[in-house]
């Protein structure tokens, strides 16, 4: 399991240490570009890569994906100029689009059902630990040594762990499929045992990213130093990838179920978004650290739930579809705040996110009970 979280851990890794370092080197509108390459390589390839990873095996996805990376980073490395380092980034999304469903089908997979909840939750932890450090240990070694020693470092850290899950991850042959039709499909992707955890995951996510970008703006127009909301954003991220294992063993032993912990979760985002409109440091501190706990009981309970639910031989298929649900939400959160925020306030995007969520959570509440009820 260990080189499937290091897995994990890069494209986090890659994904933050390189976009928060970008804006020294570019102009905004070109940054803008160069990150919206990155992510629309994940929402357009990442189903598709876990339908070849289902097709061929998830391990020879991972491999390729990881190697991919490691090459694409050492692009940028040689030819150290503005040009290629649209290629870098390119091939960074593209290459992390194939390990990232690859990675998650193998936990799915490697693990029993009655251990799934703590994997996701160890994975989900590391992954948590690469989006802190990304910005953190990026803006260090681009201080050190430009961002030509960034891309040295994701270089080796592709390479390391592709080396890593080569040696340690095992072979995990393709099972057997029954012939899916597009109809097929559709059933299975509006199915509520898919929509629900992965609506879930994007509300999660749309929250976790709105928290990130626009805490730190909240306190900055509360007079608060960068010191402060950096440390805002920090607990966010550190109570998100603390909550995880806990989430995860919970659901394995029994003490808590996917329906609640995900309703629960969707509970916990919803509050922390509507504290981010207290003012001052407060509501800063309170909105982070509830966002991060309530994510990090929704991430390891979700993915727990589609694996569940899903075929064995489609499982790489629906981690694929379930990222693309997740990229949607990372996109879709900030711009619906952002464009509240430009007509109103910024409080007002955070209630306006705070209720669409909020709302969710009560949808879940009552498709519970009426399913106990049943």
């Amino acid at each position: 399991m260990w080189p499937l979280y290091a897995a994990g851990f890069t494209t986090a890794f890659g994904a933050h240490a390189i976009a928060a370092n970008l804006g020294g080197f570019t102009s905004l509108l070109v940054l803008g570009a160069l990150l919206a390459v990155y992510d629309g390589a994940e929402v357009l390839l990442k189903p598709v890569f876990g339908s070849l990873a289902d097709r061929i095996g998830a391990r020879p996805v991972l491999l390729g994906g990881l190697v991919a990376f490691a090459l694409a980073s050492a692009v940028y490395v040689v030819a150290d100029s503005p040009g290629w380092l649209w290629v870098a980034r390119s091939g960074q999304g593209v290459a992390a689009s194939a390990f990232s469903p690859a990675a998650s089908a193998l936990v799915a997979r490697l693990n029993p059902a009655a251990k799934r909840g703590r994997a996701f939750g160890s994975y989900g932890f590391y992954k948590s630990i690469g989006y802190t450090l990304g910005p953190l240990l990026g803006g260090v070694l681009v201080w050190a040594g430009g961002l030509r020693l960034l891309f040295v470092v994701l270089t080796a850290l592709g390479a390391a762990v592709a080396l890593w899950a080569l040696l340690a991850v095992p072979a995990v042959p393709p099972l057997p499929r029954a012939r899916q039709t597009i109809l097929d499909l559709a059933r299975r992707v509006t199915d509520p045992a898919f929509l629900g955890p992965t609506a879930a995951l994007a509300a999660a996510t749309a929250a976790l990213s709105v928290g990130v970008g626009f805490l730190p703006v909240s306190g900055r127009a509360a007079g608060l130093d960068p010191i402060a909301t950096g440390a805002a954003v920090s607990v966010l991220a550190a109570c998100a990838a603390l909550v995880q294992p806990w989430a995860g063993r919970a659901l394995d032993n029994k003490r808590l179920t996917t329906r609640a912990g995900l309703t629960a979760g969707l509970v916990l985002t919803a509050l922390g978004l509507a504290a981010a409109t207290l003012p001052g440091l407060v509501g800063v501190l309170a909105g982070a650290a509830l966002i991060g706990i309530g994510t990090g009981v929704i991430t390891p309970l979700g993915f727990a739930a589609l694996a569940a639910s899903t075929p064995a031989a489609r499982l790489g298929q629906t981690m694929g579809a379930a990222e693309l649900g997740r990229e949607l939400g990372d996109a879709g959160g900030p711009l619906l705040v952002a464009a509240i925020a430009a007509a109103t306030s910024l409080s007002l995007g955070f209630a306006v996110l705070a209720t669409l969520i909020a709302i969710g959570a009560t949808v879940a509440i009552r498709v519970r009970d009426h399913s106990n009820e049943g």
